[in-house]
């Protein structure tokens, strides 16, 4: 099914899906199928997931971004997803948020990962107006300093994919089971990770934060709501790590 125009509003159609609590690795799998089989553009919202889990980008190395050991013995799940970008721990106070675009619907954004991230700057930039110092940092969402949002991407020939956890709220403990990755944006400055980042509640509600970005959204795109699709006759490359590997990982980095 094509992008339909809705009306004399002659902006591309948009499908948002809603969704809450869902799990993380579950929700990868819509966003890689709706990615690779789908001809409309989506976004994606999921306003938490069901229990901690770390999610890695496609070519992140356990031993280098994890502490293997409290992970494996608190039974934290670990997820190597489809797309780039760092390693983040989600939990119900992450809010996740993705856009999936045909690149003929926005022309003006050139399908590489900078001009992405610039335009998907321009958006939150109208979510955060008049809220906090927002800015987009290499490749950060920050208030100031302090990251609140990480992003991640995967483009395809015609479709691209960007998607944010967004820290609403975060439990302290879980920042522990995260290595200081070697290769950190330079304005992070060798910060611990609770010296670095900061949480949306400070600054908006849960359900300000899920309205105004779709409010943001409907600047750019007809939206349409609907719901997720329920059997996806697809073979996501997102994919849970096994003990075995996670074990395997850590020796090979002694």
């Amino acid at each position: 099914m094509g992008t339909r125009k809705v009306g004399n509003v002659g902006l591309p159609l948009m499908n948002i899906i809603r969704m809450k609590g869902v799990p993380i690795l579950h929700q990868l799998h819509i966003e890689e199928c709706l990615l690779r089989t789908s001809s409309d553009n989506w976004c994606i919202i999921n306003d938490g997931t069901n229990k901690p889990n770390i999610v890695m980008g496609i070519s992140g190395k356990p031993s280098e971004l994890v502490e293997i050991t409290p992970v494996l013995q608190h039974n934290i799940p670990v997820i190597r997803r489809f797309t780039g970008g760092g390693t983040v721990i989600v939990d119900d106070g992450t809010i996740f948020v993705s856009f999936i675009c045909n690149k003929d619907d926005v022309p003006h954004v050139q399908p590489y990962p900078r001009p992405i991230m610039s335009w998907s700057s321009l958006l939150y930039s109208k979510v955060f107006h008049g809220v906090a110092d927002f800015k987009l940092r290499e490749n950060d969402y920050v208030f100031g300093v302090r990251k609140f949002g990480g992003n991640a991407q995967s483009i395809t020939k015609n479709r691209w994919i960007h998607h944010t956890s967004f820290l609403w709220d975060y439990k302290t403990h879980n920042m522990s089971y995260l290595k200081l990755p070697k290769r950190a944006p330079e304005y992070r400055l060798a910060r611990d990770h609770l010296d670095f980042i900061c949480p949306i509640k400070d600054y908006l509600s849960r359900s300000d934060f899920i309205s105004k970005t779709i409010d943001a959204a409907a600047t750019c795109f007809s939206l349409t709501s609907t719901q997720p699709p329920l059997n996806l006759e697809f073979n996501p490359t997102s994919k849970l790590l096994t003990r075995v590997e996670l074990e395997a990982s850590a020796i090979k980095s002694l």
